[in-house]
């Protein structure tokens, strides 16, 4: 029959029904998944953020069965039953409905794999991510966030938090999101790199998650308008190969908290999670060009660049990661700080994972007049960066530091085709909705 009201038993997760002694009372919240309806019975198929539990409805209580997609609560008795899932099911259910009937869902939610074109996933998104095979790429990016965090807090790092309302653009250049700041303009932040710059003279190694916004009119599958960025500062550092030997044993610990805390999630997607070196292959920006069969006067490297380096790593070293450092200094943000032995190059770096870029990171400059001289060379105005550059007056240390693109690095960790299949609600140059 169905209840008018719920009952006061505790919940018991649909994961743990297995655990349940037969014949006794449980009580399971979640979402109808699917109704199956035979000539005397109907088996019901609750999904909660767990799993599936069957809950088996006889008689005229079956017409009162919520639709799918309806959050309801069931009341019933555990039932041993070798083809339930876990072996466990409930009879004798009380059902009640927690909330209106729901509405047809625009895909079938209870088929193993959602047989829908991007498009419709996205504009449907606060329904389609319900699917265990969608929810999956999440769990993997939030196991990853705790990963990144573990990690530097083990070793003494600082998270911090700070504005996304800037008076001037990070990177330089026009690609930003200008807002109306109280009668002034105003921007979007690119990164929080001034800031975890600053920062380092006070905390010395410092941390940030939060949402970077580029308003680049790139409509390709790897690029967002607005994505999590995993930000890393630390001080007192020698040279950028300190800032490499972060950044890898991070990867590695994003990498182990998925396999960690994301286990079913990874067995779901019938993914091959990267092993990380203890060093992962370093190449410098000269041989990455000659292995990728490109020119030498070649200022940065192009996707095709990218993948044929990787395919080096992998053939090479059996490794899904490749270093690629010393970058043209002129063609890297202006804070990066030049190779002393050669100016020309600079001591920057990026890791690409299964040819695909993943982290841009670098020494940086630390002196004041480095900054001001690097400013005129580039002809760059000092009044946008005046606030900024101040700092550097008043003792900031050598530094380094780099940033993850959290949805980056989860698309190479499924191997997506496209970065929008991993990501909540996509922000690009066409979608602003949902």
């Amino acid at each position: 029959m169905v209840s008018p009201s719920p009952t006061t038993h505790t919940r018991t997760l649909c994961a743990d029904l297995p655990a349940a002694t037969p014949g006794q009372p449980v009580r399971i919240q979640g979402w109808v998944h699917r109704r199956r309806e035979l000539a005397q019975l109907t088996f019901l198929v609750v999904r909660d953020r767990t799993g599936l539990a069957q809950v088996v409805v006889r008689g005229e209580a079956a017409d009162q069965v919520p639709p799918e997609e309806t959050p309801v609560e069931v009341t019933g008795t555990a039932t041993a039953n070798e083809q339930a899932p876990g072996g466990v099911e409930l009879t004798e259910p009380r059902i009640t409905a927690l909330s209106d009937d729901a509405e047809t869902p625009p895909v079938e939610l209870w088929r193993p794999t959602l047989n829908a074109g991007l498009p419709t996933l996205l504009d449907h998104a606060a329904v389609t991510w319900r699917h265990p095979m969608q929810r999956a790429k999440w769990e993997l990016a939030a196991a990853s966030l705790k990963g990144f965090r573990e990690t530097l807090d083990a070793t003494g790092f600082t998270e911090v938090a700070s504005p996304k309302l800037v008076e001037s653009a990070t990177e330089s250049g026009a690609n930003v999101f200008a807002v109306d700041y109280f009668g002034r303009p105003a921007y979007l932040a690119q990164s929080p790199q001034f800031y975890k710059q600053v920062l380092v003279g006070v905390f010395e190694r410092v941390y940030e998650v939060g949402p970077v916004f580029r308003a680049e009119p790139h409509d390709t599958v790897r690029h967002l308008a607005e994505y999590v960025s995993l930000d890393v500062e630390l001080g007192f550092i020698e040279d950028h190969h300190e800032v490499i030997a972060c950044l890898r044993d991070v990867v590695a610990g994003m990498v182990a908290a998925v396999r960690e805390y994301a286990g079913p999630a990874v067995e779901r997607l019938g993914l091959v999670l990267p092993d990380v070196l203890e060093e992962i292959p370093l190449l410098h920006f000269r041989e990455a060009l000659e292995i990728a069969g490109a020119p030498a006067d070649e200022p940065d490297l192009a996707p095709a660049h990218e993948r044929a380096i990787g395919e080096w790593a992998k053939a090479e070293h059996g490794s899904d990661f490749v270093v690629v450092e010393g970058y043209p200094t002129a063609n890297r943000a202006f804070y990066s700080h030049p190779d002393p032995a050669d100016p020309h190059w600079s001591r920057s770096f990026d890791l690409i994972f299964r040819g695909v870029e993943l982290v841009s990171g670098a020494q940086r400059l630390h002196r004041y007049d480095d900054y001001v001289r690097t400013l005129e060379e580039r002809g760059y105005p000092y009044a946008p960066y005046a606030s900024y550059v101040e700092a550097f007056r008043r003792g900031i240390p050598p530094h380094g530091g780099f940033a993850i693109g959290l949805e980056r690095f989860v698309g190479r960790l499924t191997e997506s085709a496209n970065i929008r299949e991993v990501t909540l609600f996509p922000r690009d140059l066409h979608r602003l909705t949902p």
